[in-house]
């Protein structure tokens, strides 16, 4: 089991204070648009590595006007133990994390707390840019490989600095070698765990019963394939350095990888899919993430599903919340009214949230 089961929110967006206790079942939250109800999600997301489901900075998510900075605290309940956790941001610094009580990195977090969330961005998924497709990926590699998060890092850093020796036109093959040697250990990580995801994704859905169509996905290397090893890739990024520098940029690792998904009882891509038939896919992969964490870590994450069941007809509606309840996992859910969580019944744990002269109010049923 993984649940939240207490979580206190001060100063955090429209939230003044919120004080909620909860257990182990889903939470279904409703109330009118801008009440505050994807802020509670936010903070939950806030729980993981990260900036959140919004990707937001620490400043932006200080309550207005007043910017005094933000305090979440919580409870994570595992199978094994339970944790408090302190996440908070003070007025003009970045976030800072504490596990009972003590400092932790944001990795140390990501090794207690599972958390994956679809939310209305990700329904241009399939049609928009690779970039948004390789952060999809990576929050769900980061939920099977909390070091995931810190080959990234690296990754980015090393990137950004290689990239501004080649837009100034520095040629001396010494300034590049430290660089690329970080880039090919930790783009070679990267990619691996990004195949080892897509393997677990689609072996989860391969062996489930489940009311929503399976999403064949293929993970994609814009120039060519990635070189098998993180010597190969070393090796590649040193001779495609002349290229590299007429570009001006590095044209070759996993920040130009690609996730490329079908629907695969149609055989059609899931950029050629009907609106409904792409949102079905995206629920399909975040239910098939939390069947493979449930099989191999004994517990699925914690769900962030913002709006979902605004877009799935009543039977695809009630199909998700048996397959989450099937799932034992705690699944925070949002919606403008209780009606859409009507199937749930005494299922889930119900919050009501209102907007009460610009501060949110949250209510438990």
């Amino acid at each position: 089991m993984l649940a939240l089961t207490s979580l206190f929110m001060s100063h955090f967006r429209s939230h003044l204070r919120a004080d909620l206790h909860l257990d182990a079942r889903p939470v279904a939250i409703h109330g009118n648009n801008g009440a505050g109800k994807t802020n509670i999600l936010e903070a939950v997301s806030l729980f993981s590595p990260g900036r959140g489901l919004r990707r937001a900075s620490a400043a932006e998510m200080a309550r207005q006007p007043e910017a005094l900075g933000w305090k979440l605290k919580g409870v994570l309940q595992t199978k094994a133990q339970a944790f408090e956790v302190e996440t908070s941001s003070e007025a003009g610094n970045a976030r800072q994390v504490k596990i009972d009580n003590k400092s932790a990195s944001q990795v140390a977090l990501g090794r207690i707390a599972r958390v994956v969330w679809l939310i209305p961005a990700m329904d241009r998924l399939w049609i928009e840019g690779a970039e948004g497709r390789r952060r999809f990926l990576d929050r769900i590699a980061l939920s099977f490989d909390p070091d995931h998060a810190e080959a990234t890092l690296i990754y980015e850093k090393a990137m950004r600095e290689r990239n501004r020796l080649l837009k100034d036109n520095v040629r001396d093959a010494a300034w590049y070698r430290v660089l690329e040697g970080q880039m090919a250990e930790a783009g070679h990580r990267i990619h691996q765990t990004r195949a080892e995801a897509v393997a677990r994704l689609t072996a989860a859905q391969d062996a489930a019963e489940t009311a929503f169509p399976v999403a064949e996905l293929q993970l994609l290397q814009a120039e060519g394939e990635m070189p098998a090893s993180a010597l190969d890739l070393r090796a590649a990024l040193d001779a495609g350095r002349g290229r590299d520098l007429a570009a001006g940029r590095t044209l070759l690792g996993p920040h130009r990888s690609d996730l490329l998904g079908t629907y695969a009882a149609k055989g059609l891509p899931a950029k050629d899919c009907s609106t409904g038939e792409q949102k079905a896919l995206l629920v399909s992969l975040i239910l098939a993430n939390a069947r493979a964490l449930l099989a191999e870590e004994g517990a699925a994450p914690i769900l962030l599903l913002d709006e979902v069941a605004a877009h799935l007809d009543a039977g695809r509606r009630a199909a998700l919340y048996d397959e989450i309840c099937a799932l034992g996992t705690q699944a925070w859910m949002t919606g403008t009214g209780p009606e859409l969580f009507q199937e749930l019944g005494p299922r889930a744990q119900h919050l009501t949230v209102t907007d009460r002269g610009g501060a949110s109010e949250v209510q438990q049923q």
